[in-house]
């Protein structure tokens, strides 16, 4: 090719990129001046969003330029949607931050990369699983009426707008913010087992794990507890309680300690027991490697909780302020409890003991905390870590190698709060709540008892399942070579280290 054909190809190839570019910025042009309100009332996301109605109850209509008929959405609150993007950052940051430090610091140093790995990568693989189709299968439309699963129907997020309220779900704000604050929580909880699996697990059996089971343990657990819709299951299924069959019984979770908690800690000690102990458990010493990463860890969580809880308020409202002061003060009354439990146990007040405790109460306020005063929440705070630091001492004796304390934490500490609900919820913290035992209504224990202990159950069943298949279908199974395991996980299985000396 000649100098002039090479140069009439360059400015061929120019044009050709200025004319993409600006049609790229024809079509980002149109996305931010267009109308706001090009939804035309068969568009199929219409049924799952907020519209505005006149006053006999048909959608208002505003007509476009071009003629076309279109809905307005409902007002979006620029407060809520300020405040549930802060509280999902929040969220955020208790996994791989919070989490991956506090856990990282708990276990041994020739393991801290892989245990802070394990949780780091579960942001990014969930995050996705959730998109693609856990959202759906969560939060969607029943399948089949009996509020057990959702469908497909959002799944990739189709039918999930970015400018228009959702119809059930926090509908002063985009249906997208809601979804994504409740990826923080499906993000967190399968990330919470890595507790369990630490120092014994496959890297790479870990994160198909938590994909099958946050999709079979988790999203079933959510839909059952959190899933609301129209009436008869959007036209679907006449008769539709309108919630999962948790929901519908009345089984009450502010936060998720049931989804979450009881869900990722019971779940836990089944692989705990499955995998077996570690090598030299109980003849070895297998302290914490570094207790500053440990406390830090738990403060990181500790702010990032008030997005956890006051944030499922689902807007700036009073709830989410009585839910911020409720998980304030359960967390402080149970780090001090634990403590001094240690304190008189062992005779020596236990820094790790204290950041345990502050988790344990975050733990057991967690399905209260928008349902409780601030004298419950006390009480709420000294029961997490008793009942806590028993299952703990429980478990070293029974040689149960649950390596960070998933189960005597957020197991014990997850049912423990689904049972205080029960006890000490008052109506008039948040409107959909209901009064507990303690205040008149003894029903409320009942059905509190039965969400919590039907998600163990199921979580415990499915996860031993999951398992089991996986051990035998993974090419030498799924926990690593005693050879790994001596020289420690992060060289066998990353060959990195936590900290290089020379």
């Amino acid at each position: 090719m000649n100098a002039d054909s090479k140069a009439k190809s360059l400015l061929s190839f120019r044009l050709g990129l200025a004319s993409l570019a600006a049609v790229v910025m024809a079509l980002v042009a149109v996305g931010y001046t267009g109308s706001a309100f090009a939804y035309a009332p068969d568009d199929p996301a219409v049924p799952y969003h907020c519209w505005q109605t006149n006053e006999d109850g048909t959608f208002v209509i505003q007509t476009g330029e071009d003629g076309s008929q279109n809905l307005v959405p409902c007002e979006i609150n620029t407060g809520d949607h300020a405040w549930m993007l802060t509280s999902s950052a929040l969220v955020l940051m208790m996994t791989p931050a919070g989490l991956a430090i506090f856990y990282g610091g708990l276990a041994r140093q020739k393991n801290a990369v892989n245990t802070l790995h394990m949780v780091f990568i579960t942001t990014g693989v969930i995050g996705i699983q959730f998109v693609l189709w856990g959202y759906s299968l969560a939060f969607g439309p029943d399948a089949g009426g009996y509020g057990f699963i959702g469908t497909l129907d959002w799944a990739g997020l189709q039918n999930v707008l970015h400018d228009v309220p959702s119809s059930q779900y926090a509908i002063t704000i985009p249906h997208t913010t809601f979804m994504v604050f409740q990826m923080m929580f499906a993000i967190i909880t399968p990330a919470l087992i890595v507790a369990s699996v630490a120092e014994r697990m496959k890297f790479s059996a870990f994160i198909i794990f938590i994909v099958i089971w946050a999709t079979f343990v988790y999203d079933f657990a959510a839909h059952w507890t959190w899933q609301i819709a129209v009436p008869d299951n959007y036209g679907m299924n006449p008769g539709y309680c309108g919630f999962g069959w948790t929901g519908c019984l009345g089984s009450l979770d502010f936060a998720g300690g049931t989804v979450i908690h009881i869900t990722s800690g019971w779940s836990g000690l089944v692989i705990a027991l499955m995998l077996g102990r570690r090598l030299g458990y109980g003849k070895v010493p297998m302290e914490p490697h570094n207790i500053s990463l440990v406390v830090l860890g738990a403060a990181l969580l500790w702010v990032g909780w008030f997005g956890f809880n006051a944030g499922s308020a689902g807007a700036a409202a009073t709830n989410a302020g009585s839910a911020f002061v409720a998980t304030q003060i359960a967390t402080g009354m149970a780090a001090v409890t634990w403590a001094l439990i240690s304190w008189a146990h062992t005779g020596r007040p236990s820094t790790i003991g204290a950041a345990s405790g502050a988790v344990a109460g975050l733990v057991a306020i967690t399905p209260a905390s928008g349902f409780v005063s601030p004298m419950s929440a006390i009480i709420i705070g000294i029961i997490a870590s008793i009942v806590c630091y028993a299952a703990v001492a429980f478990k070293n004796k029974r040689k149960w190698d649950d390596a960070l304390d998933t189960w005597g934490v957020h197991g014990v500490g997850g049912l423990a709060g689904a049972i205080l609900t029960g006890i000490f919820a008052e109506k008039r913290f948040t409107s959909w709540g209901d009064n507990g035992l303690a205040f008149g209504n003894p029903a409320q224990l009942y059905e509190n008892a039965v969400g919590a202990f039907a998600a163990l159950a199921w979580a415990m069943g499915l996860t031993a399942v999951i398992i089991k298949i996986m051990d035998v279908v993974w090419p030498g199974g799924i926990r690593v070579t005693p050879k790994e395991e001596e020289v420690g996980l992060d060289l066998a299985q990353h060959g990195e280290r936590a900290y290089v000396t020379e």
